[in-house]
């Protein structure tokens, strides 16, 4: 199969911004967009159903519906649609392994506007073997991706390879042409804090460090991509703070989850549940060993 860039469907907002997100994706990636509609009960197709008596009407709609808006704004992105009656997280778990990515919409609750929801985005996140991009409403510009104007974050651990994160990342930034931020937290022992402040030495000797171990994983993605401008940043403080500090102004959030977690472990990690929960701009989940 070509590769693909596939949005799930279900006529919602959040859905509609996740596809137009998608769809911008797809064009600068010069991949094909799969529409992706999934409801256990749909029926087998008949030519001589009439429209009012067709029980996918609806689910024809809504994947119409969007395409015809996104073949609007990118006129020349092949859109292919896409009905499947099958339940819709495990269509698009089976649709995430064959794409190069999946997008999706998140919901937020209108008292905790920072925070993501859905029944089926976070367990394909948890469960998907290749990157799963979460989108929500409000976050489209009418004519430009949400990220148009943001720079890409990545939250690097530097506890193991991450090439899969800086692959992703830098890709996304060339493909924009903005510029690339690399982020790494790491909290400062007990031992360093006194009541009069923090160990310089201490802090000073972390920081060398940890930003030693960072240019070395960041040096061999700026000699392949010479034309993405990269800054990075050791933050003393705890991850997750560094990492939804530094997504404030982004426009794409990159954070990674370990496909292989300790069996009573949360699916997410803190970073990734974090970024998830409180970061306003699209957040791109990397899946890695």
């Amino acid at each position: 199969m070509e590769p693909v860039v596939t949005v799930g469907l279900d006529g919602s907002p959040e859905s509609l911004a996740a596809a137009r997100w998608a769809a911008d994706e797809a064009d600068r990636r010069k991949l094909t967009l799969r529409l992706l509609h999934a409801w256990p009960l749909l029926t087998p197709e008949s030519t001589h159903v009439p429209a009012e008596m067709d029980q996918n009407y609806w689910a024809k709609r809504i994947v119409h519906n969007a395409k015809a808006e996104l073949q609007a704004r990118h006129p020349g992105l092949v859109i292919v649609g896409n009905l499947v009656a099958e339940d819709a997280q495990e269509a698009l778990l089976k649709a995430a392994a064959e794409s190069e990515m999946t997008v999706l919409g998140s919901r937020g609750l209108e008292s905790f506007e920072s925070y993501f929801l859905g029944d089926i985005s976070m367990p394909v996140v948890a469960r998907a073997e290749r990157p799963v991009v979460l989108v929500r409403a409000g976050t489209e510009g009418p004519s430009s991706a949400p990220d148009a104007s943001g720079g890409v974050v990545v939250a690097l651990k530097l506890r193991g390879p991450c090439d899969d994160l800086l692959a992703f990342s830098f890709a996304a930034a060339a493909a924009r042409g903005v510029p690339l931020r690399a982020v790494h937290g790491r909290s400062v022992p007990l031992h360093a804090h006194a009541p009069w402040g923090t160990d310089h030495d201490v802090t000073e000797k972390i920081t060398q460090d940890a930003q030693k171990l960072l240019s070395d994983a960041l040096r061999p993605w700026r000699e392949k991509f010479p034309s993405v401008e990269v800054a990075d940043s050791i933050g003393l403080e705890s991850p997750t703070k560094a990492v939804v500090r530094a997504a404030e102004d982004a426009g794409l959030l990159v954070v990674g989850r370990r496909m292989r977690r300790p069996t009573l472990a949360p699916p997410l990690g803190a970073v990734a549940t974090a970024a998830i929960h409180h970061a306003r701009c699209p957040v791109a989940v990397i899946p890695h060993d």
